[in-house]
């Protein structure tokens, strides 16, 4: 008896694809939506395999652009959200995925928003996956996480720069604010180096790939807002001790010292040295204050 011969792959836009769907419209990439249209089918595989996206889960995609992830989310996933702020793009997806993926048309689902405004969406995501713009990533992520707890995983592709900062622990060089607030929703790793020739256009800088895992946040009476607030206080002044940067929060030194003290947190140290868990200790001493 014969072996079955495997189906071949659905197929992806190549290079030319993407150029001439992007003339069809008269679409040109620009900078201010930090527009970088993947070109090559096999980093969108690579992409969708790290995200580990499983055939019941909806997918939520953050600037599809031409929807070169798009298709490769629909081969994986039950479901995908796609997020779309240009209005010549968005008006164009839901053609695209007919043509090219006619069987899945009716499992996607086209949101024309700017993503960091989006509160509601058609159907509850579980996975995030995106090739996100380069200078709105961090608040992109960030708003997310925030207002769709059902999200319990997904892969982003961002700056490499913003990756490791992203995905940085405690003691790192890269280690500020984005590491600090991402730990409050997930634990981020970076997962994997794309060069730039994968693009069009070509950016000048490669792009990295952060996974990501949702957890709780560490237990605590203080509010996300509160702890926040520690963090960006203590990062706003890095290169301070910790009892300097917060006085300005504390209302002082001696106020600063009490809650660092409290928090069982060293004086001394500056923010770059502690964790997530530290930070809401530290606001919760403020807010116990005899």
């Amino acid at each position: 008896m014969t072996e079955p011969i495997p189906a071949a792959p659905a197929p992806l836009f190549g290079a030319s694809d993407i150029r001439r769907m992007a003339a069809e419209i008269g679409v040109r990439p620009t900078k201010t939506l930090g527009q970088n249209f993947v070109i090559d089918g096999n980093t969108i595989r690579r992409i969708v395999a790290a995200a580990e996206v499983q055939p019941d889960e909806t997918v939520l995609e953050v600037g599809p652009g031409l929807g070169s992830l798009t298709l490769g989310l629909l081969d994986a996933a039950a479901e995908v959200v796609a997020v779309e702020i240009d209005p010549v793009l968005a008006a164009k997806l839901p053609e695209t995925v007919k043509e090219w993926r006619p069987a899945a048309a009716s499992a996607f689902h086209l949101v024309h928003a700017d993503a960091m405004k989006v509160t509601e969406l058609p159907v509850e995501p579980t996975a995030l996956v995106a090739n996100l713009p380069y200078n709105v990533a961090v608040p992109v992520v960030l708003h997310l996480l925030q207002h769709f707890p059902s999200l319990q995983h997904g892969l982003v592709m961002v700056q490499d720069e913003v990756a490791d900062r992203l995905a940085a622990g405690p003691g790192s060089k890269t280690y500020g604010v984005p590491s600090v607030k991402a730990a409050w929703y997930s634990q981020m790793r970076k997962a994997g180096v794309i060069g730039m020739n994968v693009f069009w256009p070509a950016p000048k800088i490669h792009s990295g790939l952060v996974s990501f895992t949702r957890r709780d946040p560490p237990a605590t009476t203080a509010t996300r807002e509160q702890v926040f607030a520690v963090v960006d206080a203590a990062f706003a002044q890095r290169r301070k001790t910790l009892r300097a940067a917060l006085a300005g929060w504390a209302g002082g030194a001696p106020e600063a010292e009490r809650c660092l003290v409290a928090a069982g947190v060293d004086p001394t140290a500056r923010g770059e040295v502690i964790d997530i868990a530290a930070f809401a200790r530290i606001a919760e001493a403020r807010e116990n204050r005899p």
